[in-house]
């Protein structure tokens, strides 16, 4: 078996590296010059460290990356060497060379706990990308649904596939959005991650390859590691660009996974919104690869500035629905604390998934559903949902303007919806700004939580969790932990900053 999951070519390396901005640069960060050998070894480890290359992705050989570049054989050859010595390279006789990181490195991949009520007296926690119940409607929703239980009540309360009444009101939902949908398409989970879960158990089993997004939502990740499958990252273009739909099919029909999990809809954690076209050209590699292309519309409804334009559910391009499996979720749109999810597919996947529930949980709990199904019949959902957005919008626009005050090395773009902010930490380590900011008072989660092996060292993500006084005092915390990296990280340690000339 190889040792790669993706392949690089030497135009697409060429291209990558000359959107560094670094081409042709000989100096480094202290201005001194660097040989070309150096100069391309950095390049190509930060890369790595950013996830623009994909680790385990296969490099090119040395004579087609020269013949790419314009430089000599030796030259590629020396940087290559220098990356495997650094650990960010592997090589076998026959095998070719393929991205690494360096064993052993401290980098963090779960995602974050939630921290008790109590701890928010000293800890600002941007670990989790979650607002507070969108009140009065969480309140009303379990009266309402407490007035429906005694008929549930008498029965033995287990229902694998989900409540009737709440399978209903969902496939009303995906066919007033134009996916016309019956409730035997409708299996109804616990929260979005019970559902992620039993798509993976279903079309991912151990050994089997799963292709990610590069970033991606980091419990996922670790979801889909825990249960044994092999990662497959296939890279984000830059800023809110999205889904190279080139590269994707490349890695659909090369690596062949079985399955592969995207959220096209204000993507966590870069926010970026799927176009049409690339909605369309995802089905399309997928259906082409044989691969089940499992989507997830946990953020679909949180589009925050009304003038962007939000293209037809992925599952639109799908009108046979052979290929997209959807995940919907209250989490996000509503409150974490329902933990109320959903998968919608064709009717003998949504058998094969409650089949397959004997084993598991059997059911979610009933007044839950009884409570989604109240908000989604009596219009609280919608009205929930506005605000949600408002406080979103509000929380993102102090948020933003905060870290432009107190970070304004910081690189972002600022999404058109979803709860999260992607950030470019100027150069520094995001694991290191993350640790010092945890003594400090704020909690954020850093870049490669949401990478593949390492990848995204240069990068935070800030949740559209806080606003107002509280988004400012976060940011000068955050600004106080990148002056103690700065000025306390041992020179010794590259990661500590990532070299960008």
């Amino acid at each position: 078996m190889s040792q790669w999951t993706s392949v690089v070519g030497a135009a697409q390396l060429a291209r990558l590296l000359g959107s560094q901005n670094t081409g042709g640069r000989a100096s480094g960060a202290n201005g001194r010059r660097v040989p070309a050998y150096r100069a391309l070894a950095d390049g190509v480890r930060l890369l790595v460290l950013e996830g623009r290359v994909p680790v385990a992705a296969r490099l090119p050989a040395e004579r087609e990356l020269a013949a790419a570049l314009a430089l000599s054989r030796t030259t590629v050859a020396s940087a290559y060497e220098a990356l495997r010595t650094e650990g960010f390279l592997a090589s076998r006789r026959g095998a070719g060379s393929w991205t690494a990181v360096p064993a052993g490195s401290p980098l963090p991949t779960r995602g974050l706990d939630p921290l008790p009520p109590d701890a928010a007296e000293t800890m600002i926690d941007l670990g989790c990308a979650a607002l507070p119940a969108p009140e009065p409607w969480l309140g009303r929703a379990f009266q309402g649904a407490l007035a429906e239980l005694p008929p549930y009540a008498s029965t033995h309360g287990d229902y694998p596939a989900g409540l009737p009444d709440l399978r209903q009101a969902l496939a009303d939902r995906y066919t007033a959005r134009g996916i016309p949908t019956m409730p035997e398409q409708i299996m109804v989970t616990t929260g979005g991650m019970g559902a992620v879960a039993a798509t993976c158990h279903l079309f991912a089993a151990r050994g089997e390859r799963v292709a990610v997004e590069s970033p991606s939502y980091a419990n996922v990740l670790q979801l889909i590691r825990e249960a044994g499958a092999r990662l497959v990252p296939v890279a984000m273009a830059d800023g809110l660009a999205g889904w190279d739909i080139p590269a994707w099919r490349q890695v659909l029909r090369d690596a062949a996974p079985r399955m592969a999990y995207v959220m096209a809809d204000f993507h966590n954690p870069t926010g970026a919104l799927a176009t049409e076209e690339q909605r369309r050209g995802l089905v399309a590699a997928a259906r082409a690869a044989g691969t089940v292309l499992v989507v997830d519309e946990t953020m679909a409804e949180l589009r925050l500035d009304p003038e962007v334009e939000q293209p037809r559910p992925v599952s639109a391009f799908d009108p046979s629905g052979s290929t997209v499996v959807t995940i919907g979720s209250a989490s996000k749109a509503f409150w974490a604390g329902l933990r109320m999810g959903w998968v919608r597919a064709a009717p003998d996947v949504i058998r094969s998934l409650v089949a397959a529930r004997a084993y598991a949980d059997l059911g979610s709990p009933v007044l839950e559903q009884l409570a989604v199904a109240w908000l989604l019949r009596e219009g609280g959902w919608d009205a929930a949902v506005d605000i949600r957005r408002a406080q979103a919008r509000e929380n993102r626009d102090a948020l933003v303007a905060a870290v432009e005050r107190h970070l304004p090395d910081w690189e972002f773009t600022v999404p058109g919806g979803g709860l999260t902010l992607w950030t470019r930490t100027g150069g520094l380590s995001g694991s290191r700004i993350a640790e010092a900011g945890e003594r400090l008072g704020v909690r954020v989660p850093s870049g490669p939580r949401f990478g593949v092996d390492g990848a995204f060292e240069g990068f935070v993500r800030l949740p559209f969790t806080v606003g107002g006084a509280l988004a400012e005092t976060a940011a000068a915390r955050l600004a106080a932990a990148v002056q103690r990296v700065e000025t306390g990280a041992p020179a010794a340690v590259d990661t500590a900053r990532i070299l960008v000339a």
